[in-house]
């Protein structure tokens, strides 16, 4: 008797044919990250196209097709897709979808599921879902992680780092407002099409170019003055991305504040880790933990001259190095828990105060179990141990109105401006 398929395994593989005719959607999550992250796949014959659609639609679109209480960056993710296809833009027959998955414990692993059936329930059951993560989900032949193809994806993740990092640093102080943002697009659709031709990358002048962009943005005119600086950390799709936290970036520059974001590489390097903790903890997977190693130790290496170039430099901030991340959660919270943005959430808040930024915002998206154990549960342990730190977690979902975010946002500041100011 024939074996039923079961639900997981009725999806629809991309395949080497799609490759030469169907155009990639990539759903918005970061602007200059997923820019790059494009043009590398297309250097590798990929057509895609970044969504950059914003508005109420998006959420509105995604409940007809989301139960409401499925965790809203999945409700974004699928409003902003099926919305794309409707909108007579592209041939339904023509095009794929593409999500990009740790492939853990956390229900952004269910999006892949969630999707299709959303699809379906809309009569786009025919459009195949790509699932890209390093746990291998799924098995698509026309589209798979290849070393050279992480290497450039490394890189793009870098750039958009430093660019992310340094806009941050420049915007609440420049003298004509947008010569930040202005700046770093210019220099995005130049890295873009520097990642998008050749094979492989001249780690040379990659680390040209960053002294090069650090020259540029430390050339903008700025008038430094006492700012509050505030921390963003939280569930990675909710605390990057301008379309579900209302664009919480620009709002705290237009009260005055400065705003600091971990950047994505240590994301990808904290998921990485989790594959050779596994190995240290249980003893499972030794090949995996032998490939992770070397992946993890090539990413460590890049972001540590990112780090020494910035440095050098000696104008602006830098991250902290990704060890330096993992030990101060010591006493804290386990390597091992690492579901969802797991114990790095934890350590990002750490990292945060320890670097003087005392003013921290944890951002929620309801239903979020891995975000409320290793951020809201965890801020009661990190203020009693660092009384100066003043953490707001503020919840984010179809429901939140965005005027009761900011007014608890606006309190923040308030607060931050009577005993917190730091001095730029």
């Amino acid at each position: 008797m024939k074996k039923k398929k079961t639900p997981q395994q009725q999806y629809i593989p991309f395949t080497k044919e799609m490759k030469k005719e169907y155009k990639i959607l990539v759903p918005m999550m970061l602007p200059m990250h997923f820019k790059l992250v494009c043009s590398v796949l297309k250097n590798f014959g990929y057509d895609c196209e970044l969504l950059e659609t914003t508005g109420q639609h998006i959420a509105d679109e995604g409940l007809q097709y989301v139960h409401n209480d499925t965790c809203y960056p999945a409700i974004l993710v699928i409003g902003q897709f099926i919305d794309a296809i409707k909108s007579g833009k592209y041939d339904p027959h023509k095009v794929a979808l593409i999500l990009f998955q740790t492939g853990g414990g956390c229900r952004a692993s269910n999006y892949v599921s969630l999707l299709r059936k959303a699809l379906k329930k809309a009569g786009y059951g025919y459009v195949p879902v790509v699932s890209i993560s390093f746990g291998g989900l799924e098995k698509h032949p026309g589209l798979t992680l290849t070393l050279p193809l992480i290497h450039k994806i490394l890189y793009a993740f870098l750039y958009a780092d430093l660019l992310m990092s340094l806009v941050n640093q420049c915007r609440p102080y420049e003298n004509e407002k947008g010569a930040a943002h202005h700046l770093a697009q210019q220099w995005t659709d130049r890295l873009a099409n520097e990642l998008s031709v050749g094979a492989f990358v001249d780690y040379k002048k990659v680390k040209d170019n960053y002294r090069r962009i650090l020259a540029d943005f430390a050339a903008i005119p700025r008038t430094l003055r006492p700012s509050a600086r505030v921390g963003i950390v939280g569930e990675i799709f909710v605390k990057y991305s301008p379309l579900a936290n209302n664009d919480l970036e620009h709002f705290l520059v237009s009260e005055g504040a400065e705003p600091v974001v971990p950047g994505l590489v240590d994301f990808f390097m904290y998921t990485v880790y989790a594959n050779i903790s596994d190995y240290q903890l249980y003893g499972i997977h030794r090949l995996k933990y032998l490939a992770f190693r070397k992946i993890f130790q090539l990413f460590d290496r890049k972001k540590n001259d990112l780090i020494s170039i910035m440095d050098e430099h000696g104008v602006f901030e830098s991250p902290a190095h990704f060890m330096h991340i993992l030990s101060l959660i010591e006493g804290y919270i386990h390597v091992g828990t690492k579901m969802g943005e797991g114990w790095l959430l934890t350590a990002e808040m750490l990292e945060l105060a320890e670097s003087g930024v005392e003013n921290i915002v944890c951002t929620q998206p309801f239903g979020c179990l891995p975000n409320h154990i290793c951020g809201k549960g965890m801020m009661r342990p990190i203020k009693e141990r660092n009384p100066h730190v003043n953490i707001v977690a503020i919840d984010y979902d179809a429901g939140a109105t965005r005027v009761n975010q900011e007014n608890r946002l606006k309190l923040m500041l308030a607060n931050a401006k009577k005993t917190n100011i730091h001095q730029k």
